[in-house]
């Protein structure tokens, strides 16, 4: 694709040990006529600083160029994020192997398909996330806070030794925990979880 003599063409090349070596992505790039080629050598999940100056440095009317977009971006949120930097620069990006290319409409309607894939993927974590809440609670399981310092049957013979007519001092020191432990066993029993988390009580109104 031929670029106007305005254009300024911007590569960025990146391999994931300090064993391998970007050479064939910078000859790719230089193939395509980019001359100002940024590399470096580390994990994606790592710091990439040169990657994050060259963003910075972007100016309207610039084209990214990268080998394959899984040398720029570690996962599709990253990715995305890294769309919308080029973009408030005013530039474009475009992958010299794959069909991804921001100065032309269908570069352009493949990121709406990629931000509408991100979101349908959260939509469907989310989902997950709350049915699996659901179900915990429905087996009785209280999520969050410090494991009780009694087992069930010592919390109910604390309560017992309490109905006898313990003070909560000596029931603490009978089962060598504090005397806050006991008063908690005292106390009203606490909102059940999903009356904790508004979010969940769509799901288990016919609870």
């Amino acid at each position: 694709m031929a670029e106007s003599n305005c254009t300024r063409l911007v590569g960025y090349a990146r391999v994931s040990t300090k064993d391998q070596e970007t050479r064939m992505q910078i000859d790719a790039l230089r193939a395509a006529g980019v001359q100002d080629i940024r590399q470096e050598k580390c994990s994606s999940v790592g710091a990439r600083p040169e990657l994050r100056k060259l963003l910075s440095e972007l100016r309207h009317g610039d084209v990214l160029l990268v080998y394959k977009m899984d040398r720029i971006a570690r996962s599709l949120k990253d990715l995305l994020q890294i769309l919308e930097s080029v973009k408030q620069a005013g530039a474009s990006i475009r992958s010299l192997t794959e069909p991804l290319d921001t100065t032309g409409p269908i570069g352009l309607f493949i990121v709406q398909v990629l931000g509408a894939v991100a979101q349908l993927e959260r939509g469907i974590i989310r989902e997950r996330a709350i049915a699996g809440q659901i179900a915990a609670i429905k087996r009785g399981i209280v999520w969050g806070g410090r494991k009780p310092s009694l087992a069930p049957d010592q919390a109910s013979m604390a309560l017992e030794m309490r109905r006898q007519g313990k003070t909560q001092q000596e029931v603490a020191d009978h089962f060598g925990v504090s005397r806050s432990t006991i008063s908690r066993l005292d106390s009203p029993p606490k909102p059940r979880l999903y009356e904790r988390r508004p979010v969940l009580a769509p799901y288990l109104s016919s609870k």
